[in-house]
């Protein structure tokens, strides 16, 4: 029997949706069935990628987001709830980066990396589970997920990129903690953490002296692309994840090893 991962009947919120791997992510989940609430700060980006999605046949929302600001973050979720429903998925999706050597790092740059990569993620995901949590003490419990977008920075540490690998080992623990204390109202909370993926943002890199010297230390000597995460978003986005609770799952093609 064919195994599915169709999400009818789900509603996600998406952050970071209005472009790389966030625009990838939420067109996956429309593709199997999922109603998506797009979200970040640039909104004509997401009508754009509505109208996209409408046209493909899915169901889509837009809200938009600014994950550094708690007000922004209740505002887009009430919003997202209002709109769409109950949100079963939640692609925890917003992430900054820079690079410079840690003797470098200014006060600013290392606000600038965690307000939006641990803060920024901390707080949209107590935002979402505070609701998931009290749905399911009204009982019955319906299966939630949270996937929390880490990085293989998170897990191995690179240079010149210290302050964002540090920002992405917290969003691991953070995902932890969340397992365990919400596992018991029925929402699984596990991180995806992606390698090198070649997005429309970073593509001009691969192609400088450094970006080429970078790619020459990657174990199958090959970039990443947007559509070789579907199957770890899906499966972690589905019920067939239901024993699946505090997974760090690396899509990074064997470089965190």
């Amino acid at each position: 029997m064919a195994t599915s991962f169709a999400l009818d009947g789900r509603t996600a919120l998406v952050t970071g949706a209005s472009s790389g791997l966030g625009t990838r992510f939420a067109r996956v989940l429309a593709d199997n069935g999922a109603q998506v609430v797009l979200a970040s700060r640039r909104v004509e980006r997401l009508k754009e990628l509505r109208a996209e999605i409408e046209a493909n046949g899915g169901d889509a929302h837009v809200v938009e987001l600014d994950v550094t600001d708690l007000d922004s973050i209740r505002a887009a979720v009430a919003q997202a709830e209002s709109e769409a429903g109950p949100i079963d998925i939640l692609v925890n999706n917003s992430g900054v980066s820079t690079a410079q050597r840690l003797l470098d790092v200014t006060p600013d740059d290392f606000d600038f990396m965690f307000d939006t990569n641990t803060r920024g993620s901390f707080f949209v995901a107590q935002e979402v589970g505070r609701r998931m949590v009290a749905r399911a003490k009204e009982g019955p419990i319906r299966p939630a997920r949270i996937v929390n977008v880490a990085s293989m920075g998170g897990l191995r540490v690179l240079a010149q990129i210290g302050i964002y690998c540090m920002s992405k080992a917290a969003v691991v623990h953070m995902t932890r903690a969340m397992a365990l204390e919400w596992g018991r109202f029925g929402i699984n909370v596990n991180a995806l953490c992606p390698g090198y993926i070649e997005t429309e943002m970073n593509s001009e890199h691969w192609r400088t002296d450094a970006g080429k010297k970078l790619l020459s230390m990657l174990p199958r000597r090959r970039l990443g692309k947007p559509e070789d995460l579907d199957g770890a978003l899906l499966l972690l986005a589905s019920e067939r994840s239901d024993f699946i609770n505090g997974a760090v799952l690396a899509a990074d093609d064997g470089f965190a090893m």
